[in-house]
């Protein structure tokens, strides 16, 4: 299984150098529903993971995924979604000036390629005129995160349960501004082939069985204080 291993608070290496987050964490369970599967947590870079997944480095990959048309097309995603993923934007501790898209007319926003977040910032700058500045980075979320703090770019766009996470774990003076843009359910990804359509389709059963047991529930209060698997 293809992750970042970067992206606290859903993967991420823990002080004893293990794999963990709250994706690997349903993926555990899903293990204990169907002992016929059993997963091994390869951490990579966000740009290489469908390169992995394609190239069969990885049979799935867990990482807060939403779905777009372009992913529905190439690929295999779960039909139940394990949580409810957030967008909001992201900006230096204490501004009090952006809340809104309109607010990042004249600003700088950033944005990580190929990101699930970034769907609703590209749709209202197109509906919009195309009046943001949007600055595309290769890195992850903390490269941007830091380019906030020092002032570079103003925005971005994210959970904010990464960022509040990340202001934590490293320091960083970030916080969510303004109101939900969006709420998404995530998925595990697979290959769009016949091993791909199986494993699959087992997840599926052993997801479906977490949630009618409120396993998915429990496990979400665990982590975030509150359900936000539905």
């Amino acid at each position: 299984m293809g992750t970042m291993g970067t992206y606290s608070p859903y993967s991420y290496v823990d002080e004893s150098g293990k794999l963990t987050g709250y994706d690997l964490e349903v993926l555990r369970k899903v293990e204990v529903v169907d002992p016929s599967l059993h997963f091994e947590f390869i951490a990579g870079p966000w740009d290489s993971l469908f390169v992995g997944l394609d190239s069969d480095k990885f049979q799935l990959i867990a990482n807060q995924i939403t779905s777009t048309e372009e992913r529905e097309e190439k690929y295999y995603l779960t039909e139940n979604s394990y949580y409810i993923c957030v967008d909001q934007l992201i900006v230096k501790a204490g501004r009090k000036d952006i809340a809104s898209f309109e607010d990042l007319v004249g600003k700088k926003l950033g944005l990580t390629v190929g990101d699930g977040h970034n769907q609703v910032a590209e749709k209202w700058n197109e509906e919009n005129g195309n009046s943001l500045t949007i600055n595309y980075y290769e890195e992850d979320i903390t490269t941007i995160l830091q380019e906030i703090e020092n002032g570079r770019i103003d925005a971005t766009v994210n959970d904010p349960a990464v960022a509040e996470s990340k202001a934590e774990t490293q320091g960083l003076e970030v916080e969510a501004a303004g109101e939900w843009l969006s709420q998404s359910p995530t998925h595990f990804i697979f290959k769009q082939d016949e091993k791909g359509k199986e494993l699959r389709d087992k997840i599926d059963a052993a997801l479906t069985k977490l949630q009618d047991g409120g396993e998915l529930s429990k496990l979400s209060e665990e982590w975030f204080g509150a359900d936000y698997t539905r």
